[in-house]
């Protein structure tokens, strides 16, 4: 099953016995789940449904939509004029006019716009029997947003593996410098013994165990098992059925942690680069898994 992603918009329609539903969902990425989908003032007691219907289908994201309510032929309610509001602001924009030496240029359309003077109020709807129509159109809705989400999810899918494959080649590449990290320590150590003319320190117990203690503090070979393993783990929790975008973020913050030790323990530039390497790719799939549900 492919990943989902957080982003996407969906639209739904439903109609029965003289009404019409439409329902508009768009998603975009948010840790948790926060859901805000603006009903008629009527019918907001069916926003407990509503909430119900999206929580079934998703778990992280922030979803926000508009239901709409018609009648089949496009309008469901009627359109009210405040005449008394209207002819007040009549009266007192003639005032200010003649006071200032104005034209008298109002007309319907000018009042029309003010504010409060028309407003349209929706028809008194039976709410169980919304509920079912809006059930409908939701569900509808529903599934054209998670196809959304599915698609750009496979897309990120496909990144995330592509990247995570880098990451795996560059923790190679990082293990075969390793194991010569030491041996290089050694012999540089011995060639500065020998133009400094101690060759007969070379075997000296002190130098030995310097040698030995540069080897436990530049040791990788446990943050490399642990990005191995961390690595294996992302990559079969792209094959989950279930969420798995906070555990992605999880791993994504475990694997920084292991780099960074490894960038601080190993003391050879061309690991360095390679941590530097890594570091960069891994923002990217941090980035990307921002996104996923």
């Amino acid at each position: 099953m492919a990943l989902k992603s957080m982003t996407g918009f969906g639209e739904g329609c439903a109609s029965s016995e003289g009404i019409q539903v439409v329902a508009e969902l768009s998603s975009v990425n948010r840790k948790q789940l926060d859901i805000t989908v603006n009903l008629p003032r009527n019918l907001i007691t069916l926003d407990a449904q509503v909430q119900r219907l999206v929580r079934g289908a998703f778990s992280r994201g922030r979803i926000s939509g508009i239901v709409r309510v018609e009648a089949e032929d496009g309008f469901a309610g009627r359109v009210v004029v405040d005449q008394k509001l209207a002819a007040a602001y009549v009266g007192e924009l003639r005032k200010s006019a003649a006071a200032l030496n104005l034209s008298d240029d109002l007309a319907a359309e000018t009042i029309a716009r003010l504010p409060g003077v028309v407003t349209v109020e929706q028809n008194n709807l039976d709410a169980d029997h919304v509920g079912n129509v809006l059930e409908t159109a939701l569900k509808s809705a529903l599934e054209s947003l998670t196809g959304m989400r599915l698609a750009e999810g496979a897309a990120l899918e496909k990144d995330l593996r592509e990247r995570i494959d880098q990451l795996g080649a560059v923790v190679e590449i990082v293990s075969g410098l390793s194991e010569g990290v030491v041996a290089a320590y050694r012999e540089k150590l011995l060639q500065r013994l020998e133009e400094a003319g101690l060759n007969e320190l070379a075997e000296d117990e002190r130098v030995i165990k310097e040698v030995a203690l540069f080897a436990d503090r530049c040791d990788i070979s446990e943050e490399l098992v642990r990005l191995r393993s961390h690595l294996k783990q992302f990559d079969e929790l792209l094959r989950s059925d279930e969420p798995v975008g906070r555990t992605l973020d999880f791993l994504c913050q475990e694997l920084f942690r292991e780099i960074n030790t490894i960038g601080s323990k190993a003391n050879e530039v061309e690991i360095t680069r390679h941590v530097v390497a890594f570091k960069t790719e891994l923002e990217r799939i941090r980035e990307q898994v921002q996104n996923v549900e």
